[in-house]
Order: C-alpha cells, then structure tokens, then sequence
C-alpha cells in the first residue's frame, strides 16, 4: 500500500478534510500485518474479546479506544469527549510509531523536520497563548497541567512536561518576565518525536494542549 499522510486538517473545509484523513487512516490501519506489533512500537495495549478487536491509548491521561479495522475511537467510560481532531492525532500516533526509545537530547520545534516552516504558526498557537495566560504567573502552569499528569522539569523558571502519549512527552517552558523583559516560552520534545508524529500533527497537538491549559485555568 502506498504510504499517504494526511495532517490534522485546519477548519477552513474542515469535514472534507476530515473525511479524506479518516479514509487515508483507515486504510492504513486495516494494512498494518501485525497490529499487536505496531502496539509494542506505540506503547499501546491490544485487546480482543470474540471478534471485536481494540487497542487501548493513553492520550493526555486519559484511555481511548481504537477498534480495528475501521479506526473508530471512543473514550472510556471515565474519559473526557474528544474532538474529531483529538481522534486524527491518535490515529496518526498509532500508524506513525516506529518504537524508537528515547534519546534524553531535547529539541526545540524549529529543530524539526520542517520546523522552520512550521514556526511562525507554532508560536502563534502555542507559545503566545501560553505566555499570555501563564506568562505572569508560571506556578499556574504546573497546577493545571496535573490535570493531565503533568510533572515538574527542571527547564526555565516553570517547566511542565505533559504526556501527550506514552512515548510522545511534551514540556513546557516559560521565563518570568518583568517591567524590563517580557516573559519568554519555549516548547521541547525528545529528539525521536519525528518517528511517532510528523511535524503539522506536533504543531496541532501542542496547541490543543495549551488550549485546554487555558480552559483549566478559566474553570
């Protein structure tokens, strides 16, 4: 089969897009030889009960399942709703994984492949609502990031690193400005992100994050 990549589309056009990724995810998955394979590379679990088969993913805390071969996904009974965005990524997650360990080099957005490109919008929908809501007050950032496990990291003056999936970490960062220097922000991943997720899914899933950083925070 050949080896089409459909991003998480944008919402000018929004449901044809959708529709022509879901098409493109499906057929991938119903492809894929060995899907507990594939589970091992993504960290995922496999689950079979008659002829439902399910894999089970961790994303931003919370378990969902994906049923194989039509690449439907549904939260757990104790797991919040997901957009149709949310669904895309954890399916690209899922078909993109390669396994690789972590290497503990971070890299910055720019550093990825196309990042350059990507990063006038990266900062535009990630690092400027961060520093905007957290910029002031950075401890509010760890407070709310633990309501998707997020943990303290030794980066900045506030460093949060959230657990999009089980090998996807995300970490946050952000330098207290002051009446002389606004507030800075950063974004970091393990050098091997690139073999779990390609850039524009990177680029969605950092602001989907922020975005609910700032829904806690308005709560």
């Amino acid at each position: 089969m050949e080896d089409r990549h459909i991003s998480v589309p944008e919402q000018k056009n929004y449901e044809q897009a959708f529709q022509l990724a879901h098409q493109f995810a499906r057929e991938k998955l119903a492809a894929i030889p060995d899907i507990e394979e594939q589970c091992r590379r993504s960290g995922t679990q496999y689950q079979q009960a008659a002829d439902k088969k399910m894999v089970v993913i961790r994303y931003l805390n919370q378990p969902y399942f994906l049923s194989v071969p039509d690449a439907k996904i549904s939260p757990a009974e104790d797991a919040d709703p997901i957009t149709k965005r949310d669904g895309l990524i954890m399916l690209h997650y899922f078909l993109s994984a390669k396994g690789t360990p972590p290497t503990g080099r971070l890299i910055t957005f720019r550093e990825l492949p196309e990042g350059s490109v990507y990063q006038p919008t990266f900062a535009k929908r990630t690092i400027q609502p961060l520093l905007q809501n957290f910029g002031k007050e950075p401890d509010n950032l760890l407070l709310y990031s633990l309501q998707m496990g997020g943990y303290k990291s030794d980066y900045g003056d506030m460093g949060v690193t959230i657990n999009a999936f089980s090998r996807v970490p995300v970490t946050f960062v952000i330098w207290q400005g002051d009446d002389e220097f606004p507030s800075q922000g950063n974004v970091l991943f393990d050098a091997n992100i690139s073999d779990y997720l390609p850039t524009e899914d990177i680029t969605v899933l950092c602001e989907i994050i922020t975005w609910r950083l700032i829904r806690f925070s308005r709560a």
